[in-house]
């Protein structure tokens, strides 16, 4: 007769392998996964926090460091927020030299692909590509007026994704002063959208909807925000109007996709009204997506929504708005005379405005309580307006048109960590005002435009691997006129 199975079997867990096994196997992880792996079980998060992991990534990014015997996490992390606050002096730095001697109106630097406009041309350049000597230049034509907004998104919410390999792409898609909103991927435009009876003047930040129907919106000069579908097909964008929503009687100037909420879009207009509407609402009567309105004092700068919060920058101030009640929250920031530009970071409680000849810091959580709001830190160091602001966990970047030097500083503090040329240093020290056009800032990396009399120029810069440190507030000013070696190309654009 036989035996009968055993009705347990032995099973083998991970945490049975030795933790150096474990280790071995973590450096293939990313910092992510390594962090989530930490906080699954204690012995886990003892493999996660070993020597050997941290060792590897230090390795990996910056293989001619001297490594100290232990505490190689808290080295790495510390290096690699370093890196992020470009608290170096030995970036990589390419200068492209473009032959079109005009504005710079807008740039993206998505992974390594720089898109810039000038006027009503878009262009295209790979850094990798440039880099290994190849003029990887696409001229992007079809719009005949000037781009007024570029925005990029996963290609993965429209309808040309088609398999998983096109997961980690992006889209491109511009508005224009010629009524039209292009779509492009790979070097063409792919749809086109037409229905505002005036200029395009711009585009939602992100896309509204859940799931796979996704919506773009955009705001016009002829005061209408219209919703276009990007999953339906068709080269001239047939049937991708799902709604055109009235109530604004002023062109549109900014607009934001809720945070609590992606069905919510926020609106200002030119004479500073501000509404809200539920992209979802289906209705004959065509305000009543609408489902709030409020305005502020003074002319649009800027408009950022948190969560159920909207942050309005307008004149000389920044307000709070709770989209649910649409009533004013507080004020968090007043910045006299006006304001020249504004960003939030949304997991900090900090802003920063711009203003002439310096930015400002803002604590929103000290402000909450006075009627007078002050800054943390004033940001000084500019020449004229402060036209562009960056701002992400670990840092704050800020430049400006008049200005031939970008500057960077700490998001938690406010205290310098840098500061470099964004122009041709023969530029830099004379009179011709040669600043700061348009900006881009993605990680570790950053690409300026600026622009003269007789051409323009990205300059591009990646921190990721260097190592040379600014040390002291000394270097930092030392390194404004600190010309490294760069990969540069001249007449790289026509």
């Amino acid at each position: 007769m036989e035996a009968e199975p055993s009705s347990t079997t032995a099973t083998t867990r991970i945490t049975d392998l030795n933790e150096d096994s474990l280790a071995h196997c973590a450096t293939y992880l990313s910092l992510q996964d390594i962090s989530n792996l930490a906080t699954t079980c204690k012995s886990l998060k003892r493999v996660a926090y070993s020597d050997p992991i941290w060792q590897h990534r230090f390795r990996e990014h910056w293989p001619d460091e001297l490594l100290q015997t232990s505490g190689l996490r808290e080295a790495y992390l510390k290096r690699r927020v370093a890196v992020q606050q470009f608290k170096f002096v030995d970036p990589l730095v390419a200068d492209l030299y473009i032959t079109d001697a005009k504005p710079f109106d807008h740039i993206i630097l998505d992974k390594n692909d720089i898109t810039f406009s000038q006027g009503s041309l878009v262009q295209m350049t790979n850094i990798d590509s440039f880099l290994n000597g190849r003029d990887g230049v696409t001229a992007l034509s079809d719009h005949n007026a000037r781009i007024t907004c570029m925005r990029m998104f996963p290609l993965s919410e429209t309808s040309l994704f088609r398999s998983e390999t096109q997961r980690k792409e992006n889209v491109l898609v511009t508005s224009s002063c010629d009524h039209s909103i292009r779509l492009w991927w790979k070097g063409s435009c792919q749809q086109c959208f037409r229905g505002h009876n005036g200029p395009v003047l711009t585009l939602s930040d992100k896309l509204l909807g859940d799931g796979s129907a996704k919506v773009l919106a955009s705001g016009g000069e002829d005061g209408t925000v219209r919703l276009w579908s990007l999953s339906s097909s068709g080269k001239r964008g047939q049937h991708t109007l799902k709604a055109t929503l009235y109530g604004h009687e002023k062109p549109i100037k900014l607009m934001s996709v809720a945070g609590h909420t992606t069905s919510l879009l926020a609106t200002i207009s030119k004479d500073s009204k501000v509404r809200v509407w539920d992209t979802t609402t289906s209705s004959a009567v065509r305000s009543s997506c609408c489902v709030g309105m409020t305005s502020v004092p003074g002319a649009p700068v800027d408009v950022k929504c948190c969560e159920s919060l909207l942050y309005v920058a307008a004149g000389s101030s920044v307000v709070a708005i709770d989209l649910r009640t649409m009533q004013k929250v507080t004020t968090v920031a007043i910045y006299q005379p006006k304001l020249c530009s504004f960003s939030i970071v949304p997991s900090k409680p900090l802003i920063c405005t711009g203003g002439n000849d310096k930015a400002k810091l803002w604590d929103i959580r000290i402000n909450q309580e006075t009627l007078k709001p002050e800054p943390v830190a004033e940001l000084d160091g500019h020449t004229g307006p402060v036209a562009m602001v960056h701002m992400d966990p670990y840092k704050i970047v800020t430049g400006g048109p008049g200005d031939s030097y970008i500057n960077v500083w700490e998001t938690d503090t406010g205290a310098q960590t840098n500061s470099f040329i964004c122009c041709p240093s023969d530029a830099a020290s004379s009179s011709s005002g040669m600043g700061c056009s348009a900006m881009a800032v993605n990680g570790t990396r950053i690409v300026t435009a600026s622009y003269g009399e007789e051409h323009g120029l990205l300059c591009f810069r990646d921190f990721s691997n260097a190592t040379c440190a600014v040390s002291k507030r000394e270097d930092v000013l030392a390194s404004k006129f600190w010309d490294p070696q760069s990969y540069i190309h001249g007449d790289a654009f026509s």
